[in-house]
């Protein structure tokens, strides 16, 4: 079992961060996979692709047919863009959930399903927290589930966003591999985000895309974060007759199910913007949940 490292060759905020963290051990030249560059050090693997990896399917599934290696988690170093074009370092988990099953996602993955989120997104984004709050020009944020690749491993995407102008700072490029370093545990430590088997897991819904319900709950020592579905992922349908439809409920049940693959024995909980909902819709929300057995809780019984 290892945590395998993937890096886009073509995208310099990946590359950058992966430099950073091999100037930060004693890594391991490797045969090449697949013909592409590898490295190890201690339960870490990193794999440089090509290009991007937003296309590039089974990731984890090609690592184990090519290594014999079993990747635990995938970490993907990456850029992040934004029309904004603030500064700003993300994490998130990936999945299209929402995109029907007759369309092709646009930006990679496969339609109407998610990947698990990987148990370490809480405690990474306390940590980014801890070391990135003195960058003043850089926005710090959670994001919610969005694009590709497809994995069936847990997975998240740690970010420097959002332009051309910031991609290749090597600031962020080092505070990110800090990150990705003391977070594995390749310091000597027991590494931030190790699934302790008991604790409550949160998966939020609604809101922007930028995750502010997740961002506040996410701080909170002891808590851990599933997938974060914005209000775009929960779209909903409703005819003449009050019939409700749409991809919401597909999202909601992909979401779930995905954070209790990442999570065992997890108490699985949801948290809900209810001001990104109209009441009809609110309300199939809480008939789901209650389908599938999973509170809906307010923050304050969260925190």
């Amino acid at each position: 079992m290892v945590s395998l490292i993937i890096v886009s060759g073509g995208d310099v905020a990946s590359t950058n961060q992966a430099n950073e963290l091999l100037k930060l051990c004693d890594w391991k030249t490797l045969e090449p996979v697949e013909g592409k560059p590898s490295y190890s050090f201690l339960h870490a693997r990193i794999w440089w692709m090509e290009d991007g990896c937003l296309w590039e399917d089974d990731l984890d599934k090609r690592w184990e047919l090519a290594t014999g290696e079993k990747p635990s988690e995938v970490i993907f170093p990456s850029r992040h863009s934004a029309a904004s074009g603030n500064a700003s370092l993300t994490l998130h988990p990936i999945g299209t959930m929402q995109v029907p099953d007759d369309e092709v996602p646009e930006y990679g993955g496969k339609a109407a399903d998610c990947p698990p989120p990987n148990p370490r997104l809480a405690a990474w984004w306390r940590e980014m927290n801890r070391v990135a709050s003195d960058m003043e020009d850089f926005d710090l944020s959670l994001e919610t589930t969005h694009h590709g690749p497809w994995i069936e491993t847990p997975s998240l995407f740690i970010e420097i966003g959002s332009t051309a102008d910031t991609w290749g700072h090597e600031e962020a490029a080092v505070v990110l591999a800090g990150i990705i370093y003391r977070g594995l545990g390749l310091d000597g430590t027991n590494g931030l985000g190790n699934w302790d088997n008991k604790s409550r897991v949160v998966v939020t819904l609604g809101g922007g895309h930028y995750a502010p319900r997740a961002n506040m709950l996410g701080l909170h020592e002891g808590i851990w974060i599933g997938h974060m579905l914005a209000t775009y992922a929960l779209p909903f349908e409703r005819d003449e007759n009050g019939n409700v439809s749409g991809m919401w409920e597909n999202s909601i049940r992909k979401a779930i199910a995905a954070t209790k693959m990442a999570y065992p024995g997890g108490e699985i909980v949801c948290s809900m913007d209810k001001k990104a909902f109209k009441g009809w819709q609110r309300q199939a929300i809480r008939d789901l949940l209650e389908e599938l057995e999973v509170p809906l809780l307010k923050r304050a019984e969260i925190i």
